[in-house]
Parts: structure tokens; C-alpha cells; sequence
């Protein structure tokens, strides 16, 4: 097993035993794109004991702009302070979790493991596996532990833009993979982005594979597999609608062993963004 599996998930049991012996900080990242205040309500209502809610709009994000998709990446000095108001240090072990098969979550991950913060894990199978364990729930919000000293030090190398993608479409240096829906994909049909279809030479790769039924996650073998399938030698440059939901196929490309994976934060929406203004 490659040693980023064990040590990127965690599962129920353990993670009782690191609330029983308070060493972790605890994020619930429920949210609905068609809702974005519907996950701070379902975390009013029950969550993980010791659970502090992180909102996709207002905690893993900047604002939005005219470029930069709708979920625009956070700057370090805002992650940082999210990050140090909860009490987090460059130690601290971070869990995180949602209730859509690493649909939020993910991105939580990919923003610590970007910002520098290694000591972080996915709850596999998420508030599903919680819940199916017989575990309780609470709906009292924690106090935070006081001012954490985490640092944010982003690893920009991981990230490519709108300029470098349109600019090799011909020869690029990295394969594009859409984590959307394949209708989304394929142009069939689009209800949150002014324009349908996907970047030439993408290919697709829907997300939700990822994990089973019940929202855990497939084994290094079979992630490798799906990986394998669409490798061609170069790197895999993720995108999806708005940089969300693809970090769940980085995720799970660094679960799969892979360290050559790339992501294209404005994904989708960002490059309507340009593609609208050059009409």
C-alpha cells in the first residue's frame, strides 16, 4: 500500500481515539452549490463532535472576481488566518470531512497540502461512515484552543492558469482531464456555467468514480487502474467546473501514487470567463 493512502485517510475508530485524546482539529465541509448556506445549516443540526464547520464561499475560498471561476483559490494570508483562528499549528493533525463522496472535502485537503500542511487526512467514507458506525453526533460549535501558528507556503508549482493552457492547446505538456459529468463534459447540457462543452484536448474523468457507493474510497489498485487508463506519459492537469470538485481527482491520483499532478483552479468557469471576453 503506497504510504500516501494509509496516511492521507482516516478511518472511524481512529478517529474516535484522536477526539478522545483532543490531538486534532476536526473540519466538516458539508456545502450545496444550489444552497451555500444549506451545509452551515446541516451543521447547526448535527455534526462530529469537536467539529468546526469550514464553508466552501467563506473559508476555502477568495472572493469571486472576473477571473478566476467561481471558487477562486484563497490567498495564503487568508488561508493562514483560517487556518490560526482555529487554533491550528504546523503540527496539528487535521481531518476533514463531508457528505458527498469527497465533494468539498477534497478541496479542504488540497488547500492545506498546497499551503504547506502535512499532517492531513480525509475521513473515508465522510459523515456516511460516521453515522453507519452507531457514532453520535453533537450541535454545540467548539471553542477554538487559542491562536495556532500555522504558516502558509504555497507550493505554486502545482497550479497552472488560463495564459499557459491557452497558449500550448497544440503541444501541451500535460494531459487535461474534466472531473465533471459526462453531459457536462460533452456539452449536452450546462446549468451553472454562460457556456457548454470543455477544453479542447481534455479528456474526462468524473469524480464521483473516485469512491464507491457509500462514499468510500477505492483501493490503490483500483485508483491506479483508472489512472493508468488515461495516462499517456505527461502530467494529468485536473480541472472541473470551478477547482472544487477536481481536487478529488488529484486526491485520489496522490492516493494512486502519482506525484506529477497539476490543477487548474479556475477550471471551467474561468476559461468561459476569457473565452467571453474575446468574443
Amino acid at each position: 500500500m503506497d504510504s500516501m493512502y494509509s496516511t492521507s485517510l482516516i478511518e472511524v475508530e481512529e478517529l474516535k481515539k484522536q477526539i478522545a485524546g483532543e490531538k486534532v482539529v476536526i473540519l466538516d465541509c458539508r456545502y450545496d452549490l444550489t444552497d451555500k448556506e444549506s451545509g452551515a445549516q446541516a451543521y447547526a443540526a448535527g455534526h462530529i463532535p469537536g467539529a468546526y464547520y469550514a464553508s466552501l464561499h467563506r473559508d476555502l475560498s477568495a472572493p469571486k472576481d472576473q477571473f478566476g471561476g467561481r471558487h477562486p483559490m484563497p490567498s495564503s494570508a487568508q488561508f493562514q488566518q483560517f487556518a490560526r483562528k482555529l487554533g491550528i499549528n504546523t503540527d496539528t493533525r487535521v481531518v476533514v470531512y463531508d457528505d458527498n463522496r469527497l465533494g468539498f472535502a477534497a478541496r479542504a485537503w488540497f488547500l492545506f497540502f498546497f499551503f504547506g500542511h502535512t499532517n492531513i487526512q480525509v475521513l473515508n467514507g465522510g459523515l456516511r461512515a460516521w453515522l453507519d458506525a452507531g457514532q453520535a453526533l453533537e450541535s454545540s460549535e467548539p471553542e477554538t484552543a487559542g491562536e495556532g501558528n500555522f504558516s502558509a507556503e504555497p507550493k505554486n508549482n502545482l497550479l497552472v492558469h488560463y495564459e499557459a493552457i491557452k497558449a500550448s492547446l497544440d503541444e501541451a505538456p500535460w494531459q487535461l482531464v474534466d472531473a465533471r459529468d459526462k453531459d457536462r463534459f460533452a456539452g449536452k447540457h450546462e446549468p451553472i456555467d454562460p457556456i457548454a462543452g470543455h477544453i479542447p484536448s481534455a479528456i474526462n474523468q468524473p469524480w464521483p468514480e473516485m469512491t464507491d457507493d457509500i462514499g468510500k474510497v477505492k483501493s490503490p489498485a483500483e485508483l491506479q487502474a483508472i489512472w493508468d487508463s488515461h495516462s499517456d506519459g505527461r502530467p494529468i492537469l485536473n480541472y472541473c467546473g470551478s477547482g472544487v470538485t477536481a481536487c478529488v481527482n488529484y486526491f485520489a491520483q496522490q492516493l494512486a501514487g502519482r506525484r506529477d499532478s497539476l490543477l487548474y483552479p479556475g477550471s471551467w468557469s474561468d476559461w468561459c470567463a476569457h473565452q467571453r471576453q474575446s468574443e
